[in-house]
């Protein structure tokens, strides 16, 4: 439930604040590289062409302005080493708070062209800082930095896997395809970026709220500057603190509101006025001489403060020549007076954490670790559009998939009852939907006929039920060797050893099995029989048996019905109605494998469908065209012989007849097609879902003792061309469908059973659904692990949480998963206890029945039945 509420208030804060940090992302990105791209774009403001002598001093600048405009006041003047560079000057000028730089020809004094794009990069600038709205869009990008934060941690937790491998954490699988691929691409990419948000976020704060600022001076354990520290007294509430970055002049200038209400303070106290231009000059004069000679190391730009006291000092700010980066300044206070330098700060002396709270803005871009870094988090910050992107398609497509898994169960409609009927309880025991169907379409038939009747699941039978219901239809499947549904299975044990008094109930069976099964054939069906005769209920007719839905079995039921009822029930045949898909790619998926060969074949619809995960696509197998031509060759008819009835030739329609029944001498063609039935029809578990725009089966080859093909099978893998035709409908399989909510899930399963499993795990995936577990077992790993690279790309990215092999041949000791079971059994027995619902697929002799055994003997006979009744231990066996 942690994971879970994470998850929702990560995607909900994604959708909601992932425009605004998209917009600080890439605004970011484009100011971090400000002063490059202005100097690229403005040559003629930043260059000159060097001249055979030196520049002008600060003095000569000063006194050039003071003779051409007087008007002019300088707050500062920066001279650059090298000789191209041209000089700046920053001057007051109405709105600049920082003042304004003037570029100027460092030989001539010449002002150069303004900088273009100034307002572009304030704007920028704005836009990144306060969405250009003020203060209500600066508490935006605030409050959006800090789910930043949440972001970066909660994402970490969310995806972050049982085992840990550099491929797992780091490599983008663009193998993977639709939601899968996405969600790849925000979890790895996501983790790149880690480091980067992290640092962006926790600087980018600083500008964002006071109490954030001064907590990051008390955990760095630096003194808040006193010049920082009276702009927050006269701030006000909240106070935006340092604004490094806009407009500002070059190292170490002072700002023009400084100056003026320095001068203006000391007008108003009737104190001396500040100096003269002549002692200005003079005091730069001696000073850029003085410093020159005494500071005794290179530096590759300097600016010079004016000043504005008669002291004897002048504030100088200076970088070395190869500075750490753009902000590392170094700080001195020159003493003309008495010619020496009072106090020397240099930014390489300061400890790491005073660097660091001196230097936000380079921490903040990156360019205080060096240009590498400043470009990866440049790149980075770029790249922030690309989670919001992602996570809204995430998002989206989530939303479908929970729109299309909403699906109206069917109900009978109302109807004007005889008054004078007595009310039929029909009850179904299903493994794979058909019994309930048969349920369903009883009860309509009774329904028409004007006869009150109610459908019930037979795990939601009580005895109650029973002893109120004065006429029982019930429909029991019988699955695997001779078991109740799994449906059923409380039922039998609880229910059935009752001895009642049943002796006011008639009822009748209708009992569903295969022969394929011969000695459990309809088994459970007959029990039920059995048992609601021996407590004296009153048969209305002997059990009528079903083999694999066999219509004529059916129809048999309804006509049984109809004459002990009197009723004129109308038919009641299952219509198999296939539609047609086309069989786009067979791929053989375990080469060499000491097994039967298996294959992954994939088919597109040629018309609008929808199933759900878990359910079973049913396949009208076909003869081959040697089958077909031996049968014509053995009662000599010509493969283009005409059949009367159709405009088809008789080779086209012995496609799906059953060529093994001996055929009675006959007259014609139609007569012949009458005596051979149609092939019946086989199931498999579907492994894909819709939305990733194909069906997908996993058919291994099965054989008979004399080697021939199964039917299905051999259809499917050998006979069936890529890109022809497949008769196929597809039914639904409620009692393997997923649950539709985030309680984990543990999937079992062995061979092509991983098909139904596949379709679930896509599912829940789709869904953002983590606690997902899958144990799965073949022969090899080399040779016989069905869909690896898919499986550990779940795993890989947090989707997948378990995941346990067993293939039995890898070692000397076989292994299979029912062993991995009971290996497990602590962390089953935490996941039972969160909630977790077990699916099982594969094969019912061994794997399923070892399985259950192993549950059993884990969990005990009474929890495995109750999450049976519950619907937690559902299975899909064959």
């Amino acid at each position: 439930m942690f994971k879970k509420t994470l998850f929702q208030i990560h995607w909900f804060l994604g959708i909601s604040a992932g425009l605004i940090l998209s917009i600080m992302g890439v605004t970011g990105a484009i100011y971090s590289y400000e002063q490059p791209i202005q100097k690229w774009l403005n040559q003629e403001s930043y260059t000159v062409k060097a001249e055979q002598k030196e520049k002008l001093t600060p003095a000569q600048i000063y006194q050039h302005f003071q003779q051409t405009d007087p008007s002019i006041k300088i707050n500062s003047i920066t001279i650059d080493h090298d000789p191209a560079a041209s000089s700046s000057v920053n001057i007051v000028k109405e709105g600049a708070r920082k003042g304004y730089n003037m570029m100027i020809n460092p030989y001539s004094a010449e002002i150069l062209p303004e900088v273009k794009g100034r307002e572009f990069f304030q704007f920028i600038q704005q836009l990144h800082r306060n969405l250009t709205v003020g203060e209500f869009g600066k508490q935006l990008t605030g409050a959006s930095t800090l789910i930043l934060i949440y972001f970066i941690l909660s994402g970490i937790y969310l995806r972050w896997p049982k085992k840990h491998s550099f491929k797992q954490w780091l490599m983008v699988k663009p193998q993977l395809k639709g939601r899968n691929f996405l969600w790849d691409l925000h979890a790895v990419i996501g983790t790149w970026v880690v480091i980067f948000y992290l640092l962006l976020a926790f600087t980018g704060l600083y500008w964002s709220y006071g109490w954030w600022r001064d907590g990051m001076f008390k955990v760095m354990g630096v003194e808040r500057p006193q010049a920082e520290m009276q702009a927050k007294n006269g701030a006000g509430k909240g106070g935006d603190g340092p604004r490094e970055g806009q407009e500002q002049p070059r190292a170490g200038q002072k700002s023009a509101g400084s100056a003026e209400q320095a001068e203006g303070k000391q007008e108003g106290r009737g104190e001396k006025k500040g100096l003269k231009p002549e002692q200005i000059s003079l005091a730069l004069a001696q000073t850029w001489t003085g410093f020159n000679t005494q500071v005794g190391r290179e530096y590759s730009s300097i600016t010079f403060n004016i000043p504005k006291k008669a002291n004897g000092e002048l504030e100088i700010q200076f970088t070395d020549a190869v500075p750490q980066h753009e902000r590392a300044r170094n700080k001195a206070t020159y003493d003309y007076s008495a010619a020496k330098i009072q106090k020397l700060e240099l930014y390489e002396d300061k400890k790491l954490n005073e660097k660091i709270m001196s230097s936000m803005l380079p921490v903040h871009r990156g360019s205080f670790f060096g240009p590498v870094y400043q470009f990866a988090a440049m790149l980075a910050s770029l790249i922030m559009p690309l989670f919001f992107v992602t996570g809204w398609m995430l998002y989206l497509k989530r939303r479908k998939q929970k729109r299309l898994a909403v699906q109206a169960r069917s109900s009978l409609a109302p109807i004007s009852a005889d008054p004078n009927a007595q009310p039929w309880l029909i009850v179904y025991a299903s493994q794979t939907g058909l019994a309930e169907q048969l349920a369903w379409r009883t009860a309509v038939s009774l329904q028409e006929a004007r006869q009150p009747a109610a459908v019930k699941a037979v795990q939601q039978l009580t005895m109650d039920d029973l002893k109120q219901a004065t006429q029982l239809l019930m429909i029991a499947s019988t699955y695997g060797t001779g078991e109740a549904p799994d449906s059923a299975s409380a039922f039998e044990k609880k229910l059935m050893p009752q001895q009642q008094d049943f002796s006011h109930l008639k009822f009748a069976v209708l009992a569903l099995g295969s022969k394929e099964y011969p000695d459990s054939y309809c088994a459970f069906g007959h029990r039920a029989f059995t048992w609601l005769s021996q407590n004296g209920a009153n048969a209305l007719f002997d059990v009528i048996e079903v083999n694999n839905g066999d219509a004529a079995a059916v129809q048999q039921w309804n006509t049984a019905l109809a004459a002990v009822t009197k009723l004129d029930l109308q038919a009641m045949t299952i219509n198999k109605t296939f539609d047609v898909w086309t069989l786009k790619q067979r791929t053989l998926l375990n080469p060499d494998s000491l097994g039967s060969p298996a294959f992954n074949l994939e088919f597109t619809p040629k018309h609008d469908v929808h199933w759900q995960a878990g359910d079973i696509a049913e396949i009208q197998p076909g003869n081959s065209a040697a089958r077909i031509e031996a049968f014509l060759a053995k009662y000599s008819i010509s493969a283009n012989a005409a059949v009367e009835s159709t405009a088809k030739s008789i080779a086209e329609m012995l496609w799906n007849r059953d060529l093994t029944v001996k055929a009675e001498p006959f007259a014609t063609l139609d007569h012949l097609l009458e005596q051979l039935p149609v092939l019946p029809s086989r199931e498999y578990s579907i492994a894909s879902i819709p939305e990733q725009q194909v069906l997908r089966l996993v058919v291994r080859q099965q054989s008979d003792a004399q080697g021939q093909l199964g039917l299905g099978s051999g259809w499917l893998t050998q006979h069936a061309a890529v890109n022809s035709e497949i008769a196929m409908r597809i039914r639904t399989n409620e009692s393997f469908h997923l649950i539709h909510d985030n309680r984990p899930i543990i999937l079992i399963g062995n061979g092509t059973g991983i098909a139904g499993l596949m379709s679930l795990l896509s599912s829940r995936i789709r869904s953002g659904y983590t606690d997902n577990w899958l144990i799965f077992g073949e022969r090899q790993r080399e040779h016989d692990f069905f869909f690896q690279s898919t499986i550990e790309a779940w795993q890989s990215t947090g989707m997948l949480q378990h995941l346990d092999l067993a293939f039995s041949r890898d070692q000397a000791e076989k292994i299979y998963v029912h062993h991995k079971l009971r290996k497990q059994a602590a962390e089953l027995q935490k996941w039972i206890e969160n909630g977790a619902v077990i699916y099982v697929c594969g094969s019912i002799n061994g794997m399923a029945s070892d399985v259950d055994s192993a549950l059993r003997e884990i969990l005990g006979e009474t929890e495995v039945d109750q999450l049976k009744q519950d619907g937690r231990y559902r299975r899909d066996v064959y």
